[in-house]
Formats: C-alpha cells, structure tokens, sequence
C-alpha cells in the first residue's frame, strides 16, 4: 500500500484503527500478534500509529492471525454495508496505476473483488497464495500479461482467465495503452 494519493493515506489509517482495534478485541497485545502472524513487533507499532506503508502479504498474514478477511482490515471502520468497501490497496510507480477493492462477500468461502488498472509498462509481482486459493480475472480494456511460473498468458478485453493462485504470478502491461481488469480472489 502507497502513499500516492489522499486516498490511500485514508486506507492507511483504516489499517491503522482496525487493527488496532482486532487486536485489541482478540485479547492480544503487540508481541502476542508479531508472533503469531511472524510480522515483526516493531512493524506492527509503525503500522498501528499509521507511520508505515505496509505490503499485502503482510496484511494477509495480519488477518490471518487475527482469524479476519483481509477486508476487514481494509475498510473504513464506520462502513455499515460489509460488502462494499472501495479503498485503494495498492498503487503502482506510474500515477494511474492502481488497485482498489470494491468489495467481499461470504460464503462457504471469501471471494474478494477488486478493479485494476495498470498504465504501460507497469507490473505487479505476487507472491504464491496458500494452498486452495484461485483467482479470476476478468479484462475489461486492453491486454493483460498474466504469468504465472515464468509462462506468460495474453489475456485480451472481453476474455477471462481462472487459476490457482498458490504459485508466483504477476500482472503486467506490456502494451502502449492501459490496461483495465476485474479480478476476483476466491481464498
């Protein structure tokens, strides 16, 4: 997550309340929650008292030892409709560049939606997902460079594509004109 815009200083300080405010209600103290989620003590201080950027992973592991989505860690704390949570979570070197996530619903398992955008040239690396997890995207302008173990695929607006997640993938705009997809994270 980037300081790039008023936006995502907002989302910083939703991090900053709700986790603070899980960690609280789940009874542990910052120690308790380094080691539980392997996210360092220190980490934890900074990004309580909003004075750090702090990558997805590390989020990911954050929610998972606190038992919550990741959403929730995400949204503004006052947000009555739990399924809607709009708040940029990560924002690339160019200014377009960016991810928000629209929004997670319940159901035997999480499906998080999130909308893309990557500006020429761009591209995001992530790491592989735990076991089970998929993700689907859908292209809506453009073409996507999906890689996934060093193959690359083309996806192409209007086309989609569904993959396990637990392997190393990124997404990257290897074309002159941006590009715009749906991706949904089934975990």
């Amino acid at each position: 997550m980037h300081r790039h815009s008023e936006r995502s200083g907002s989302v910083l300080q939703h991090v900053s309340h709700n986790i603070r405010q899980l960690r609280i209600d789940s009874g542990f103290s910052q120690s308790a929650l380094s080691e539980r989620s392997g996210v360092s003590r220190r980490m934890l201080v900074a990004i309580e008292a909003g004075e750090k950027n702090v990558s997805l992973a590390t989020l990911d592991l954050i929610a998972t030892a606190l038992a919550v989505p990741f959403s929730r860690l995400v949204q503004a704390p006052d947000q009555r409709d739990l399924s809607r949570i709009n708040e940029l979570a990560w924002a690339g070197q160019s200014p377009g560049s960016r991810a928000l996530l629209l929004g997670a619903s319940q159901a035997t398992r999480e499906v998080e939606l999130w909308e893309w955008r990557l500006e020429p040239g761009e591209r995001y690396f992530s790491e592989a997902d735990a076991e089970g997890w998929s993700e689907q995207i859908y292209v809506a302008e453009g073409c996507l460079t999906l890689v996934i173990e060093d193959i690359e695929r083309r996806v192409l607006a209007g086309e989609f594509y569904v993959f396990a997640s637990n392997c190393r993938y990124s997404y990257w705009n290897a074309d002159p004109s941006v590009v715009r997809f749906v991706r949904n994270v089934v975990i």
